[in-house]
């Protein structure tokens, strides 16, 4: 998945339709019909979504394909 969230892992959103750029949300991609838990950063007309993990390529898409459905607040894992 990402380099901070693992299978397994209760990610906690803080349900909101806003966010500061560099907020890990859990972002709605319209078009795409997928969701997506990335860090947000707006670059004029389009939204960057980038992923923790440097090896995965962040999403570039225009801002009014994504939908904010929360921030990232906690991630509870499990250490059994």
């Amino acid at each position: 998945v990402d380099a901070l969230v693992y299978d397994g892992d209760i990610v906690v959103l803080e349900q909101t339709s806003t966010a500061r750029d560099g907020e890990m949300v859990a972002a709605w991609l319209k078009r795409e019909g997928e969701a997506t838990l990335k860090r947000i950063y707006r670059e004029g007309e389009r939204v960057r979504l980038q992923p923790a993990n440097e090896a995965m390529a962040p999403i570039y898409t225009e801002a009014d394909n994504v939908e904010v459905q929360g921030r990232v607040v906690a991630v509870l894992r499990s250490m059994s």
